[in-house]
C-alpha cells in the first residue's frame, strides 16, 4: 500500500474551477488516508507547476501521485514524465478526469459536479494506494521497414527512411510505380507533370542502396510484432524478360488476340494483354496481364523476351515496422448518376484528365471536337443518403476535387484555346493558396452556377449529348438549361475497393472507411496496431503535398522507433495466472491483436501473453471463466477499491 500520496487539483484556468469548487475538493481529499499533500494549481501542465510537483515528490518522499485535471488522452504521458523525473515510478501515478467528466459534463449543476469530483478523486487515491511499480519490457528491433505501396507517398517515405540509414523494402502490387500520380499531366500550383515527379522519385529509389523495390508484389502473410515482423511476399512475373527488343515487342503486341479496357486511361481506350508502360510509368519494362492472357503463345513466337513459363516467387522479409501507403480509388458513379454510363458524352474528372493528355491540337472525344464543357461538382463526395438525388453514401469532402477541376479547365484553355466552361457546384473549396486558381478561372471567363442542397442538377439526353437543368442560387433560383459538348463529373476519392492488405494488417477504419489513425493531431500516422503506420490518401483524401507530408511523418516515426535496435513496451499488459488457467480458448477468441497463445505448463495447456502484441485493452479479462487473467495497472484489487471509494458516503 502506498502511504505517501500527493494530490493536485487543477483549475485549468476556469475550465474546471468555474463549475467545481476546487478548494473544497482539495480540503476533503486532504483528509483521505495516505494523502500527505493536497494542493490546487492553476495549470498542472504548466512548466512551473511541473517543477513544483517534482520538488514536492522529492522533498516529501511521495510514493504515489494523483492529478485531477483533464483527459488522460492529453496529458497522461506528460505527468508520467514528471513522476519519472522526480524519481517516482510513473505507474504509481493516476490521472483523474474532472474536466470532461466533471465540469464540462455538469456545467448546469455546480454542487453536483463538485460532489462527483470528490468521489472521482477519492477513487483515484484508492487506486494509486494499491498500484504496483511497473517496469517497461525491452525487446530487440530490426532496423528495417516495409513500405507497402510505391506511389508518391510510398517512394518519398522509402527515400526518407533510406537516407536516415534504415533498410527499406518497397512493395508495389502493380508492375509499375507511381500510383495515381503517374496518370496525371500538369499538376496544380507547381505546373510539374506527374511524369516528372514519378520519374525523379523512381530514379532516386533505384539509385539508393538502402531501398529494395519489388513490383508485381503483394504481402500475403504477416506474423510477429513491432520490431520483429515476418512478412511473406508473393511476386508475380512480368513474363517479359529484360532487355527486350522494341521491334520484337511491338510485333508481340500486334499479334496478341486479346483486348481489354486500359485501366490507365480509365477505360477510354483499350490495350492488349501484353502491353508497354506509358511514358510516366516506371520501370521501363513491358508486362503481360495474367488475368487477361489466354496463354495462346502467339507473342512468344515473335518476341524472344516473352517467357510464359516464368513462375511466381515467394520471399520472406523481416522488418521492424510497416508503413501502408496504398492510395485511393476514384469514385465510380452509379449507372445513370447524372447520365453516367447512359449518355455518351458524360465522363468523370479522371477520364477528362486523360483526355487532356491524349489530345494535342484539338480536344476530341469520340472523334468530335469539344468546345464547351460543364462540370458537376461533388459527385461521390458530400453526399446525403436522405436525398434521393444522391446515389452514394460518402458524406465527407474529398478536398482536392474543386481545385483539380478548376485546374483542368485552365489547362484545357491553355492547350486548346478559348472554351466555354460551366462550373455547377455546391460551393467552391479551393483552400489555401489554391484560391489563386479560382481567381484565374473567373478572370478567364468561366461561369459558376451554384445549385441548392435540396435541388440537384438534372441531366437528360439530347442525341448523344447531355442537357443539364439547374436552379441557380447565384441568380436567385433562376432555372437554367445548358447543352455542353462534354459533361465532366467531378468525382472524389474513396478507399481502395480491393483491400486485402488492410484486413491482413488488421488496421481499423473510420466511418468514411479510410484507414484510421489514433489521433489526427497527436498521433496522425500511427494506428492501434503497434508498428503499423499509415500515410498518404489511404487514410483520407489528400493532395500530393499533403500525402508527402504524412509520408515524411510516418518515416520519421518509424525511424525514431527502430533506430536504437531496442524497444521499450508499455507494461500495462494482460497477465495469466497459470495455476488457475484451464485453457478454454475464450481469451484467444476475444483478443483482437493475436496476443494470446497456448503453451505447456506443468503437464497442461495454459494461455500465455505475447507481450509485444498485447495492447492492454482488457478484452480477455471478462471472458475468462476462471478469472485467471488480470491487467497490470488495473488489477482487481485496484478497480474494486475504486468502486468502494465511489460508493462511500460523502
Amino acid at each position: 500500500m502506498r502511504k505517501k500520496i500527493g494530490v493536485y487539483i487543477c483549475h485549468c484556468g476556469v475550465n474546471i474551477s468555474d463549475t467545481i469548487d476546487v478548494e473544497h475538493v482539495r480540503e476533503v481529499i486532504s483528509r483521505e488516508e495516505g494523502v500527505v499533500l493536497a494542493k490546487d494549481v492553476m495549470f498542472a501542465c504548466a512548466d512551473s507547476s511541473q517543477k513544483e510537483i517534482i520538488e514536492d515528490i522529492r522533498r516529501e518522499g511521495l510514493d504515489g501521485l494523483v492529478i485531477a485535471s483533464c483527459s488522460p488522452k492529453l496529458h497522461l504521458f506528460t505527468f508520467r514524465s514528471v513522476a519519472e523525473r522526480a524519481g517516482l515510478n510513473p505507474y504509481n501515478y493516476v490521472q483523474v478526469n474532472i474536466r470532461e467528466q466533471g465540469s464540462w459534463a455538469h456545467s448546469d449543476n455546480k454542487e453536483g459536479a463538485t460532489r462527483k469530483a470528490i468521489r472521482m478523486v477519492r477513487a483515484g487515491v484508492a487506486r494509486v494506494a494499491r498500484s504496483e511499480a511497473l517496469e517497461k519490457t525491452r525487446i530487440s528491433a530490426v532496423n528495417a521497414v516495409a513500405v507497402i505501396g510505391a506511389g508518391v507517398a510510398g517512394m518519398r517515405a522509402a527515400l526518407e527512411l533510406a537516407n536516415m540509414g534504415t533498410r527499406v523494402f518497397l512493395i508495389e502490387r502493380e508492375h509499375f510505380v507511381g500510383g495515381r500520380t503517374a496518370q496525371w499531366g500538369d499538376l496544380f500550383t507547381t505546373e510539374e507533370t506527374g511524369k516528372q515527379i514519378v520519374g525523379r522519385l523512381y530514379e532516386s529509389v533505384r539509385g539508393n542502396e538502402n531501398v529494395t523495390l519489388f513490383t508485381g508484389a503483394e504481402v500475403v502473410k504477416k506474423e510477429g510484432n513491432i520490431g520483429d515482423f515476418h512478412l511473406e511476399v508473393r511476386i508475380r512475373p512480368r513474363y517479359v524478360r529484360q532487355p527486350c527488343d522494341p521491334e520484337e515487342l511491338q510485333k508481340a503486341i500486334d499479334v496478341c488476340p486479346v483486348e481489354v479496357e486500359d485501366e490507365f486511361n480509365f477505360g477510354l481506350t483499350r490495350r492488349k494483354a501484353i502491353y508497354r508502360n506509358y511514358e510516366s510509368e516506371y520501370p521501363r519494362a513491358a508486362a503481360i496481364d495474367e488475368k487477361a492472357c489466354t496463354r495462346c503463345g502467339e507473342c512468344e513466337k515473335v518476341c524472344a523476351a516473352v517467357d510464359l513459363g516464368q513462375k511466381e516467387e515467394k520471399i520472406s522479409l523481416n522488418v521492424g515496422a510497416i508503413i501502408l501507403t496504398t492510395g485511393f480509388d476514384p469514385y465510380e458513379p452509379q449507372p445513370g448518376e447524372f447520365g453516367y454510363g447512359e449518355i455518351e458524352r458524360v465522363v468523370t474528372l479522371q477520364q477528362f484528365h486523360r483526355l487532356l493528355e491524349m489530345n494535342r491540337e484539338k480536344l476530341l472525344f469520340r472523334g468530335k471536337e469539344v468546345r464547351s464543357i460543364a462540370y458537376i461538382y461533388c459527385v461521390g463526395s458530400r453526399e446525403c443518403a436522405a436525398n434521393e438525388k444522391c446515389k452514394g453514401t460518402h458524406k465527407y469532402c474529398s478536398r482536392y476535387c474543386c481545385t483539380s477541376a478548376i485546374h483542368s479547365a485552365l489547362t484545357a484553355r491553355k492547350k486548346f484555346g478559348d472554351l466555354t466552361v460551366y462550373h455547377i457546384n455546391r460551393g467552391i473549396r479551393t483552400y489555401g493558396k489554391q484560391e489563386v486558381l479560382y481567381e484565374q478561372s473567373c478572370q478567364a471567363g468561366d461561369l459558376y452556377l451554384q445549385f441548392y442542397e435540396d435541388s440537384f442538377p438534372e441531366v437528360s439526353r439530347n442525341g448523344s449529348g447531355p442537357v443539364i437543368r439547374v436552379r441557380d442560387f447565384l441568380t436567385a433560383g433562376r432555372e437554367l438549361e445548358i447543352t455542353p459538348d462534354l459533361l465532366v463529373l467531378v468525382t472524389g476519392m474513396e478507399p481502395r475497393r480491393e483491400d486485402h492488405i488492410g484486413d491482413l494488417m488488421k488496421v481499423p477504419r473510420g466511418r468514411d472507411h479510410f484507414y484510421n489513425e489514433i489521433h489526427m493531431k497527436l498521433k496522425p500516422v500511427e494506428t492501434v496496431i503497434d508498428g503499423v503506420l499509415i500515410a498518404g490518401s489511404c487514410q483520407g483524401p489528400k493532395n500530393i503535398t499533403e500525402s508527402v507530408k504524412s509520408a515524411l511523418s510516418a518515416a520519421s516515426k518509424a525511424h525514431y522507433t527502430l533506430r536504437k535496435g531496442e524497444l521499450a513496451l508499455e507494461p500495462v499488459l494482460a497477465e495469466v495466472d497459470r495455476e488457475k488457467c484451464v485453457w478454454c480458448d475464450e481469451c484467444t477468441d476475444a483478443c483482437p491483436f493475436d496476443a494470446i497463445q497456448p503453451v505447456e505448463y506443468k503437464g497442461k495447456k495454459v494461455a500465455s501473453v505475447i507481450q509485444a502484441n498485447c495492447k492492454g485493452c482488457g478484452m480477455c479479462l471478462p471472458v475468462c471463466p476462471q478469472n485467471a487473467i488480470e491487467l497490470a495497472g488495473y488489477t482487481d484489487e485496484e478497480i474494486e477499491s475504486m468502486i468502494d471509494a465511489l460508493a462511500e458516503d460523502l
